[in-house]
């Protein structure tokens, strides 16, 4: 891309002009399998949020469709082959039941796990609000009314995508020996969920937002820990609100999220980058040098160990029951 509007484009949507305009001038033909996310994230150097997003919006201009078992191609229908020699005006039409065995062939099997994660899919790369029944339907290229048959709402679809993905982060059972190993690995476990799943820091426990399974015994869990130590059940829930309140908002602060509308799906290192003009322009003022003087932005995975050290630190006395 070579003007400076297009330069100018937010990361996804450089990728889905490109692959755009492949389609156009018939390099991208019907049937073609289109770049994946892990090829888009090594061409144009995105990550993966951003290439997931990249083809959601290719789908939702029609430009392409998912194929189960070959990936994503273009729309439309290959160039037909050329018919065999004194084949003309004699056309076979098939049996009805051979056309009722081809229209089943060709419907995906539907699942509730196959819905779950087409919505964990979509929710990944364009956050909860652009989750709706109808936008998991058409990525998986079924009706919407069909997805009723597997999931009863919108809400008990939210709820199974949150009780998958810590199903698939479950704790151990028992927790590691001491209260500081176990709350350390359940903070860990945490910020990985909301690291590759950043829709889901909306939608804890605490905040009262679903009312999920599997995020009550992740709660349960943590407070086993803490009453183990000697603590109520009331001590141990302010203590696990702390935790969680400082995963949660360090995941807000320093994972992919919304940083501006359009830019969903960068994470904190690219959106840095990418203001790099706009900084260097109020550091040359001269007004911030501390600010400026900064190697480059945050480590974030480095932020958030030393911060859990310290919370940790903090919180010993009252989760040991020492006085002040």
């Amino acid at each position: 891309m070579s003007t400076a509007a297009e330069r100018e484009l937010p990361p996804y949507a450089r990728v889905v002009a490109d692959i755009r305009a492949r389609i156009a001038a018939g390099e991208l033909r019907p049937g073609d399998r289109v770049p994946s996310t892990r090829e888009i994230i090594r061409e144009w150097g995105v990550a993966m949020a951003t290439a997931t997003k990249a083809l959601a919006a290719l789908r939702q201009e029609g430009l392409v469709e998912a194929v189960r078992g070959v990936g994503t191609v273009v729309r439309g229908t290959p160039d037909p082959a050329p018919e065999p020699r004194g084949s003309r005006g004699r056309r076979e039409h098939p049996r009805p039941s051979e056309r009722r065995e081809h229209r089943a062939a060709s419907e995906p099997a539907l699942t509730q796990e196959a819905v779950v994660r087409a919505a964990i899919t979509i929710a990944d790369a364009e956050g909860i609000d652009g989750l709706s029944m109808r936008r998991v339907a058409t990525q998986l290229g079924v009706s919407t009314m069909a997805l009723y048959r597997h999931v009863a709402s919108k809400d008990a679809l939210v709820t199974a995508m949150v009780d998958q993905v810590y199903t698939e982060h479950a704790l151990p059972d028992p927790p590691p020996g001491g209260w500081r190993k176990a709350l350390e690995l359940a903070l860990r476990t945490e910020w990985g969920i909301y690291r590759r799943h950043p829709w889901a820091v909306r939608l804890t426990m605490l905040a009262g937002a679903v009312r999920s399974p599997r995020l009550v015994e992740n709660a349960e869990w943590m407070m086993r820990v803490v009453t183990a130590q000697g603590r109520s059940p009331d001590e141990a829930m302010a203590i696990l609100t702390f935790v969680s309140a400082y995963t949660s908002g360090m995941a807000l602060q320093a994972t992919q999220v919304v940083v501006e509308e359009y830019e969903f799906g960068m994470d904190a290192e690219h959106w840095w980058r990418s203001r790099g003009p706009e900084f260097l322009r109020i550091a040359e003022q001269g007004r911030h040098p501390l600010t400026f003087s900064i190697s480059g932005p945050p480590d974030v995975h480095g932020v958030f160990e030393l911060g859990m050290k310290h919370l940790l630190d903090g919180l010993a006395p009252l989760v040991e029951g020492r006085s002040g």
